[in-house]
């Protein structure tokens, strides 16, 4: 299924231009216009998903590997020395368009940090409950 109002679905349709890396029957993956770091590439299957809740079974097994292979290819193409895999869900988690879609971002020794955050603290009772909350939910 594609959204025919999905600029995703286009891109990954080659419907619309792309620096293309990768493309197999099920997943482009491209370079992305706007660039957390040298090399920053989205991996966008070519059905339409929502998000990561959307996306079934068998396309989200293909994920990671495609992501593995894109990476180790930045990190011998590019140089760089790691690259972290980032999957935004929702406004509030940072998604801005939603079609699925997996970030490759190169990582490069002495570059600013793009992906972290300062470790909060939480009781072994609150860690408990949340556990319960969460597991209640499933």
């Amino acid at each position: 299924m594609k959204d025919e109002s999905c600029i995703f679905c286009k891109i990954a349709n080659g419907e619309i231009p792309s620096s293309t890396i990768y493309e197999d029957e099920n997943f482009r993956v491209i370079l992305d216009l706007g660039p957390a770091s040298r090399g920053h590439a989205l991996i966008l299957p070519k059905e339409h998903f929502a998000d990561v809740c959307a996306l079934p079974d068998g396309w989200a097994a293909k994920v990671l590997p495609l992501g593995a292979k894109i990476g180790a290819a930045m990190k011998k193409a590019l140089g760089c020395t790691g690259f972290n895999l980032v999957q935004n869900n929702g406004v509030s988690a940072g998604q801005t368009v939603f079609h699925f879609h997996m970030h490759v971002i190169p990582r490069y020794d002495g570059a600013l940090s793009i992906v972290s955050w300062e470790p909060g603290k939480a009781s072994p009772e609150e860690l408990a409950e949340l556990a319960k909350e969460i597991k209640d939910a499933l």
